[in-house]
């Protein structure tokens, strides 16, 4: 039996250290070589780490959320026979980088053990991160309740509010979410503890991964850029118009959301106005007004916030840019994006559609100096030459860095962007 130390590799350049965000294996488990280990995450590209020998896991580095500098031991594993000897990784290869022992980062425990290798681990089984408490189960229903005519979405709705559907008034052949509706309200907003269940229990979650990346951005971005907001509202009825007379004859292209218009009418802007199009170094002091728009699209993940990077989209189509959106995406929700298309965005845009309320203030994600936020789409009575007309209108919200852009620049860069999207001809010529 030996001892082989699984190092973590060299997993990009300029990479120092890299964060744990999940452990597929515990100590005592056996693995089997090309076996998933964990997977490292830094600067929002996640990597997976692959055992290159068979055996028993006898130690791990570290807990979810620490940081491994490139070099150090990540895992240790028992293995029969001599260990294999720890080869140099070839370029992007995920064989572990041989360094002296002092660029490990062991404990305390790991240190005292250094000058005798033995078939126990070095130091004593990381401590396993507390189980969060298992959910009550929803109380069986009573025979009554089993009796009412309710649809799944209803009986579900019910049993979160703790609600006996045999107490709801019904106004037809089964309750329905009126019903419920109406239960609350005349309960003053309290429900019958009777049928529901346990309180929820406080949860405590570590901030790990993409959300602690996330919280240390938005940090940063508030704390040294001064943020100045403007927001303007839009009527986007002729470009609705335009959007779906397209939609209907689009043949094998994809379903064009409103996002394809906004990304091609930033990029025209952008050419007059490249101040809005650049990125700020503040420690050289030097500012970078870019030629190429490469827009980043702010996209929800089930792990957060992720901005995926359309390169070059002022030389897009409607059409082109909508496959990309999609594309791009659908790699981020995955977890798919590479590195490359997670980097080096020069301005963002981002939309929570009919959710995204009437205004918002966007947080500057640096270096980028600018970043726009769009704003849900709402038919409203407005006068129009006199006239009383219901309108599609749509407002934009425009954060900009102080330190780079003023603000007559960014009035009129949204001045400019309103004549564009107004006019759809104008867009698309």
């Amino acid at each position: 039996m030996s001892i082989y130390k699984f190092k973590l590799p060299d997993i990009g350049e300029g990479i120092a250290e890299a964060e744990i965000v999940a452990w597929h294996i515990k100590v005592g488990d056996r693995v089997e070589e090309d076996q998933q280990l964990a997977d490292m995450m830094t600067d929002k590209a996640t990597v997976e780490m692959e055992s290159p020998v068979a055996g028993t896991v006898k130690s791990l580095a570290g807990e979810v959320g620490d940081q491994i500098a490139i070099g150090s031991v990540l895992v240790e594993i028992e293995t029969e026979g001599e260990a294999p000897a720890e080869a140099t990784p070839a370029a992007e290869s995920k064989v572990e980088l041989p360094l002296a022992d002092g660029a490990e980062r062991p404990t305390k425990e790991q240190k005292e053990a250094i000058p005798s290798v033995s078939t126990k681990p070095a130091a004593a089984e990381p401590r396993p991160e507390p189980k969060a408490a298992p959910k009550p189960e929803p109380a069986t229903p009573a025979e009554p309740l089993a009796k009412v005519l309710a649809s799944p979405a209803v009986r579900q709705r019910a049993r979160d509010l703790g609600i006996d559907l045999a107490q709801v008034k019904v106004t037809s052949d089964r309750v329905r979410h009126a019903d419920l509706d109406a239960y609350l309200l005349y309960n003053g907003g309290s429900v019958s503890h009777g049928g529901g269940g346990a309180p929820r229990a406080d949860e405590t979650i570590k901030v790990v991964g993409l959300r602690r990346k996330i919280a240390e951005n938005m940090q940063e971005a508030k704390r040294r850029i001064p943020h100045f907001a403007l927001v303007e509202q839009f009527d986007v009825t002729d470009l609705e118009d335009t959007r779906a007379m397209m939609n209907r004859d689009r043949g094998d292209n994809p379903k064009l959301t409103i996002l394809p218009f906004l990304i091609t009418a930033l990029s025209k802007a952008m050419a007059d106005y490249p101040m809005i199009n650049a990125t700020y170094d503040d420690d050289a002091n030097v500012i970078t007004r870019h030629g190429a728009v490469h827009m980043g699209v702010a996209t929800q993940t089930d792990g957060g916030l992720m901005v995926p990077v359309i390169r070059n989209a002022e030389r897009m189509s409607v059409w082109q840019l909508a496959r990309e959106i999609l594309r791009l995406s659908d790699a981020a929700r995955t977890g798919k994006a590479s590195r490359e298309e997670l980097s080096g965005p020069t301005f963002t845009i981002s939309s929570l559609g009919p959710m995204g309320g009437i205004a918002s203030t966007p947080v500057i994600n640096p270096p980028q100096v600018a970043t726009v936020a769009v704003n849900k789409l709402q038919e409203i009575p407005v006068i129009v030459d006199g006239e009383l007309e219901a309108r599609k209108v749509m407002n934009l919200s425009l954060s900009c860095d102080h330190r780079v852009v003023d603000g007559w620049d960014a009035a009129n860069f949204l001045q400019a962007l309103k004549a564009l999207i107004e006019n759809p001809l104008r867009l698309l010529s």
